[in-house]
């Protein structure tokens, strides 16, 4: 009887200790944040049909144009199979930007907001 209480405990001490980790996992991914360029979300926009790709649009501010990673932080948003696209623009932090986008292009009023990179990426099929 003791035996059995003893491997019962064992097999929830090891659940425990696997959950633990899985949760400190999901919570300590790298972020935009933490890359170098100061990166900040500021706007999104994605489509709401799901018949055909999904498009997803971002807005992000810089504050470290100099040393900023662009492709870096673009990696770090979604794509998904089947012909879905992820545009993020990149604004000056210091300049005007956008708070808000729309699902068709050129997604923001480009006479008032000028971006200073764009990254595109594509699903695959």
């Amino acid at each position: 009887m003791l035996k059995k209480s003893k491997k019962i405990w064992f097999i929830a001490a090891a659940l425990v200790l696997i959950l633990i980790y899985a949760l400190w996992d999901s919570y300590s991914q790298p972020g935009i944040e933490s890359l170098p360029g100061q990166f900040e979300e500021v706007a999104f926009v994605r489509n709401d049909q799901n018949k055909g790709g999904i498009i997803r649009v971002y807005a992000v501010t810089v504050g470290d144009i100099e040393k900023a990673d662009y492709q870096a932080c673009a990696e770090l948003f979604p794509i998904n199979d089947f012909n879905s696209t992820t545009k993020v623009y990149f604004f000056d932090k210091h300049q005007p930007y956008p708070t808000s986008l729309t699902i068709e292009s050129p997604h923001y009023d480009t006479n008032q907001y000028h971006a200073i990179n764009i990254v595109k990426r594509q699903g695959e099929r």
